[in-house]
């Protein structure tokens, strides 16, 4: 059974594509490459199937398909066999190929954008609905372990505790320090004009105690804590390793997400006090080199003026900042669908709500204590 050959006759005025041997399904690996090797030309090109001795619908194909190519790079291609059914077979195939479909254009007008707003609504009403029930489990979990001890999860929770809170003090000292040097540096610059300076303590001490410690810190958190949840429980979701746990009898939320809520809520304040102490210490070391404020004065200055209330409504934002931490990256990771793109496209989405969901808490939280006037 010869395998068919391609061979290229330049010898004449046009081209001719000589075809032989036996042009069927079984023996076409052998001549794709030279069937894509065929060079585009301009002029007239002849493909020429006397040569052959057998032909299929595979074959046919492999024909029409050389042919649209050459005729796409502007050749004009005949086909000559002398037996007429080959023929017959290659215009069968060619019009038995479906036609190209082409790329529907995207609604415009009034009405497709209105239509695409509520789409985007009914979307995110749908999100706060399902980020509800999945809040709503994280809380019977949590009373079902309040009044069955047995079923906590310590090794988790210690390990979650570690991982979450004390791996995070070292970028959490730093940002912290670099916010209470800036903060001294430029509140200097400005009250240094009006001879004032001494007041750079009362402006980095409300700064840092009452929100920008524990803001910060809880950005920080979601970007690092958040994501890794994200990311983990969305990877054993992939691997189906969430399936296998309900098989077995476990509770996905009581063994993933309800160790590493509460290891937030408990871990996010201690960081949150650690990062005012930084802030704090670097705000003290700026103001002693730029202003000459010594550490004693600023210490005098920080007891006289400042409100233990700026450090205790700090520390009331904390557990509330890390339970949306928490509970909004491992509900993200229950909305990972199966496939690597999905992990990574929910982790990015759970950091994002996270920040803006942690932003408006801190607003509603300075609107509701400025009303009762703390």
């Amino acid at each position: 059974m010869p395998a068919p050959t391609v061979i290229i006759d330049d010898s004449g005025p046009a081209p001719v594509i000589r075809l032989s041997g036996r042009l069927v399904t079984e023996h076409l690996s052998h001549v794709e490459r030279d069937f894509a090797s065929v060079p585009a030309g301009t002029g007239t090109m002849n493909i020429d199937l006397d040569g052959l001795e057998a032909l299929d619908t595979g074959g046919a194909w492999m024909v029409s398909d050389l042919k649209s190519r050459l005729e796409a790079s502007g050749a004009q291609v005949e086909i000559t066999d002398s037996t007429q059914t080959r023929l017959e077979l290659i215009h069968a195939v060619v019009a038995a190929m479906p036609a190209e479909e082409g790329v529907e254009a995207p609604p415009s007008g009034l009405v497709p954008w209105l239509a695409g707003i509520g789409e985007k609504t009914a979307g995110v009403g749908a999100s706060a609905m399902s980020l509800m029930s999945f809040v709503g489990q994280t809380l019977a979990s949590l009373v079902t372990c309040l009044f069955r001890p047995r079923r906590w999860r310590t090794a988790a929770l210690v390990s979650q505790m570690e991982e979450t809170g004390f791996n995070a003090i070292p970028i959490v000292v730093l940002m912290s320090f670099l916010i209470g040097v800036v903060l001294s540096f430029q509140g200097a610059s400005q009250l240094r004009q009006f001879g004032a300076e001494v007041f750079v303590v009362d402006l980095i001490a409300i700064s840092i105690l009452r929100e920008l410690g524990i803001l910060l810190t809880a950005i920080i958190v979601a970007g690092r804590s958040g994501s890794a949840f994200t990311a983990s429980i969305g990877s054993m979701k992939v691997r189906e390793e969430l399936d296998a746990m309900r098989t077995l009898g476990l509770d996905p939320i009581e063994v993933l997400v309800l160790p590493r809520v509460i290891a937030l809520v408990i871990m996010l304040p201690i960081l949150g006090f650690i990062a005012n102490v930084s802030g704090l210490l670097g705000g003290a070391i700026m103001s002693w080199i730029e202003l000459g404020v010594s550490p004693s004065m600023f210490i005098t200055r920080l007891q006289e003026n400042t409100d233990v209330w700026h450090l205790i409504i700090g520390m009331i934002k904390a557990p509330v900042f890390a339970a949306i931490i928490a509970t909004v990256a491992c509900w993200q990771a229950m909305q990972v669908q199966s496939s690597a793109d999905s992990v990574g496209r929910h982790t990015t989405i759970s950091v994002v709500q996270s920040i803006f969901l942690v932003i408006v808490a801190d607003a509603v939280f300075s609107i509701f204590f400025a009303e009762l006037g703390l």
